[in-house]
Protein backbone atom coordinates (compact mmCIF):
# COMPACT_ATOMS: atom_id res chain seq x y z
CA UNK A 1 0.00 0.00 0.00
CA UNK A 2 1.28 3.57 -1.08
CA UNK A 3 2.28 5.44 2.35
CA UNK A 4 0.64 8.36 3.50
CA UNK A 5 1.74 11.53 3.56
CA UNK A 6 1.27 14.32 6.07
CA UNK A 7 -1.56 15.20 4.62
CA UNK A 8 -3.37 11.99 4.36
CA UNK A 9 -2.61 11.86 8.36
CA UNK A 10 -4.32 15.31 9.08
CA UNK A 11 -7.49 13.92 6.59
CA UNK A 12 -7.35 10.84 9.07
CA UNK A 13 -6.86 12.45 12.42
CA UNK A 14 -9.74 15.06 11.74
CA UNK A 15 -12.37 12.35 10.48
CA UNK A 16 -11.67 10.18 13.28
CA UNK A 17 -13.23 12.98 15.77
CA UNK A 18 -15.84 14.55 13.19
CA UNK A 19 -16.82 12.16 10.58
CA UNK A 20 -19.50 14.19 9.67
CA UNK A 21 -17.81 17.80 9.00
CA UNK A 22 -18.66 18.68 5.34
CA UNK A 23 -15.82 18.53 2.31
CA UNK A 24 -15.62 22.07 2.59
CA UNK A 25 -15.01 22.41 6.17
CA UNK A 26 -12.52 19.66 6.35
CA UNK A 27 -10.57 21.21 3.17
CA UNK A 28 -10.47 24.19 5.03
CA UNK A 29 -8.68 22.87 8.60
CA UNK A 30 -6.08 20.79 6.02
CA UNK A 31 -6.03 23.54 4.20
CA UNK A 32 -6.39 22.37 0.96
CA UNK A 33 -8.87 23.08 -1.73
CA UNK A 34 -12.41 21.53 -1.55
CA UNK A 35 -11.92 19.52 -5.08
CA UNK A 36 -8.38 18.28 -4.17
CA UNK A 37 -9.54 17.22 -0.39
CA UNK A 38 -12.95 14.99 -2.12
CA UNK A 39 -10.43 13.52 -4.55
CA UNK A 40 -7.53 12.36 -1.17
CA UNK A 41 -10.70 11.04 1.00
CA UNK A 42 -12.36 9.11 -1.85
CA UNK A 43 -8.85 7.49 -2.50
CA UNK A 44 -8.17 7.18 1.34
CA UNK A 45 -11.23 5.36 0.85
CA UNK A 46 -10.33 2.95 -1.55
CA UNK A 47 -7.15 1.95 -0.30
CA UNK A 48 -9.21 0.75 2.87
CA UNK A 49 -7.83 3.37 5.06
CA UNK A 50 -11.33 4.73 6.32
CA UNK A 51 -12.97 1.38 6.44
CA UNK A 52 -16.39 3.46 7.02
CA UNK A 53 -18.57 5.70 8.91
CA UNK A 54 -20.63 5.36 11.75
CA UNK A 55 -22.49 7.23 14.78
CA UNK A 56 -21.52 6.32 18.01
CA UNK A 57 -24.03 5.65 20.81
CA UNK A 58 -24.30 6.45 24.23
CA UNK A 59 -24.71 3.15 25.93
CA UNK A 60 -25.90 4.73 29.45
CA UNK A 61 -28.53 6.47 27.33
CA UNK A 62 -29.82 3.42 25.75
CA UNK A 63 -30.19 1.67 29.04
CA UNK A 64 -26.55 -0.52 28.50
CA UNK A 65 -24.42 1.07 30.97
CA UNK A 66 -22.98 -2.03 32.33
CA UNK A 67 -19.86 -3.65 30.23
CA UNK A 68 -18.54 -6.87 31.37
CA UNK A 69 -15.49 -8.35 30.12
CA UNK A 70 -15.50 -12.48 29.47
CA UNK A 71 -11.88 -14.28 29.02
CA UNK A 72 -13.25 -17.74 27.34
CA UNK A 73 -10.96 -20.80 27.23
CA UNK A 74 -11.95 -23.77 24.95
CA UNK A 75 -11.99 -27.41 25.00
CA UNK A 76 -9.86 -27.48 22.17
CA UNK A 77 -8.23 -25.61 19.32
CA UNK A 78 -9.17 -27.29 16.34
CA UNK A 79 -9.93 -25.18 13.21
CA UNK A 80 -13.85 -26.33 13.65
CA UNK A 81 -13.77 -25.68 16.95
CA UNK A 82 -13.02 -22.41 16.73
CA UNK A 83 -14.90 -21.56 13.68
CA UNK A 84 -18.28 -22.99 15.07
CA UNK A 85 -17.41 -20.77 18.51
CA UNK A 86 -16.85 -17.77 15.94
CA UNK A 87 -20.00 -18.33 14.16
CA UNK A 88 -21.99 -18.15 17.08
CA UNK A 89 -20.42 -15.65 19.23
CA UNK A 90 -21.06 -12.95 16.05
CA UNK A 91 -24.92 -14.44 17.04
CA UNK A 92 -25.08 -12.79 19.93
CA UNK A 93 -26.12 -8.55 19.65
CA UNK A 94 -25.05 -7.82 23.45
CA UNK A 95 -21.82 -9.02 22.45
CA UNK A 96 -19.55 -5.15 20.94
CA UNK A 97 -16.43 -6.77 20.41
CA UNK A 98 -14.74 -10.61 20.37
CA UNK A 99 -11.09 -10.96 20.09
CA UNK A 100 -8.85 -14.32 19.40
CA UNK A 101 -6.16 -13.96 22.25
CA UNK A 102 -2.87 -15.47 22.99
CA UNK A 103 -2.52 -16.08 26.45
CA UNK A 104 -4.58 -17.33 29.38
CA UNK A 105 -7.37 -17.10 27.51
CA UNK A 106 -8.65 -18.23 23.97
CA UNK A 107 -11.07 -15.06 23.59
CA UNK A 108 -11.75 -12.02 24.96
CA UNK A 109 -15.43 -10.12 24.86
CA UNK A 110 -16.54 -7.37 25.32
CA UNK A 111 -20.27 -7.23 26.64
CA UNK A 112 -22.58 -4.70 26.86
CA UNK A 113 -25.69 -5.22 29.64
CA UNK A 114 -28.38 -3.05 31.82
CA UNK A 115 -27.48 -4.47 35.03
CA UNK A 116 -25.96 -7.47 36.57
CA UNK A 117 -29.49 -9.35 35.99
CA UNK A 118 -29.04 -8.78 32.58
CA UNK A 119 -26.05 -10.15 32.33
CA UNK A 120 -26.86 -13.34 34.09
CA UNK A 121 -29.59 -13.54 31.52
CA UNK A 122 -27.25 -12.51 28.42
CA UNK A 123 -25.18 -15.32 30.17
CA UNK A 124 -27.66 -17.88 30.67
CA UNK A 125 -28.97 -17.56 27.37
CA UNK A 126 -26.07 -17.15 25.09
CA UNK A 127 -23.05 -17.66 26.45
CA UNK A 128 -23.22 -20.18 28.55
CA UNK A 129 -24.35 -22.09 25.04
CA UNK A 130 -21.28 -21.23 23.18
CA UNK A 131 -19.93 -24.61 21.30
CA UNK A 132 -16.63 -25.73 23.20
CA UNK A 133 -16.04 -23.41 26.05
CA UNK A 134 -14.57 -25.16 28.91
CA UNK A 135 -13.62 -22.10 31.01
CA UNK A 136 -15.44 -18.51 31.01
CA UNK A 137 -14.07 -15.73 33.06
CA UNK A 138 -16.63 -12.60 33.64
CA UNK A 139 -14.77 -9.10 34.96
CA UNK A 140 -17.32 -6.09 34.92
CA UNK A 141 -15.55 -2.68 34.53
CA UNK A 142 -16.23 -0.56 37.34
CA UNK A 143 -15.66 2.31 35.69
CA UNK A 144 -14.97 3.68 31.93
CA UNK A 145 -11.20 5.86 32.27
CA UNK A 146 -10.45 6.13 28.60
CA UNK A 147 -12.69 5.44 25.36
CA UNK A 148 -11.44 6.57 21.69
CA UNK A 149 -12.08 5.07 18.61
CA UNK A 150 -9.24 7.39 17.42
CA UNK A 151 -6.36 4.97 15.64
CA UNK A 152 -2.64 7.49 15.77
CA UNK A 153 -2.47 7.85 12.66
Amino acid sequence: MPQLDATDRRILEVLQRHGRITNAELAERIHLSPSACHRRVQRLEAEGYIAGYVALLDARRLGRPTTVFVEITLAGQADDTLDAFERAVARIPDVLECHLMAGTADYLLKVVAEDTEDFARIHRQHLARLPGVAKMQSSFALRRVVQTTAMPV
